[in-house]
C-alpha cells in the first residue's frame, strides 16, 4: 500500500497550468515539521512537492496561497531525469488524492489584504441556581 499523509504550510504560491489534452494540473510545495528537534534545540523541517489533478488542483490553485496550512493525502511517486548537467536524480513527488485546508477563511497567511477583524470573545452568562426550600425529597 502506497499511501501517505501530510500537513504544512504552502511554500510557495500554487501554479496551475493545463496538460497538451487539456486536464488540469496544480503544483505546489509544503514544508512540514518533524515531531522532534535536533541535538542544537532546533526542529527539522522537510520539503515536499505535491501534484494535484483536474478539480481538485483547480480548488487548491484558487482558494490556496503561500502560508497557507493544508493536510494532503495521496501516494507518493519516484520519478528519474537527467538535470542539465547529465547527472541522473531522482525526484519524490507526492501525488495528492485529498487536500484539505486547514488555515481559517480570510487570514493574513492565505495572502488576502484585508484579514477578517478579530472578534471579541461573547460574555458568557452565568446560569441563575435556584434554593430547595424542601431538600427532604432528593434521594442522596
Amino acid at each position: 500500500m502506497n499511501k501517505v499523509f501530510l500537513i504544512g504550510n504552502l511554500t510557495r504560491d500554487p501554479e496551475l497550468t493545463t496538460t497538451a489534452s487539456g486536464v488540469s494540473v496544480c503544483r505546489f510545495a509544503i514544508a512540514v515539521n518533524r515531531n522532534y528537534t535536533s541535538s542544537d534545540g532546533e526542529r527539522q523541517t522537510d520539503f515536499f512537492n505535491v501534484t494535484a489533478w483536474r478539480d481538485l488542483g483547480e480548488r487548491v490553485a484558487q482558494y490556496q496561497h503561500k502560508g497557507s496550512k493544508v493536510a494532503v493525502s495521496g501516494s507518493i511517486q519516484m520519478r528519474n531525469y537527467e538535470d542539465n548537467q547529465g547527472v541522473r536524480r531522482t525526484a519524490v513527488d507526492i501525488i495528492a488524492q485529498d487536500v484539505e485546508f486547514l488555515s481559517p477563511k480570510g487570514t493574513a497567511e492565505e495572502g488576502t489584504s484585508d484579514p477578517a477583524p478579530a472578534r471579541a470573545p461573547a460574555a458568557k452568562k452565568k446560569p441563575v441556581l435556584q434554593a430547595f426550600e424542601d431538600d427532604s425529597d432528593i434521594p442522596f
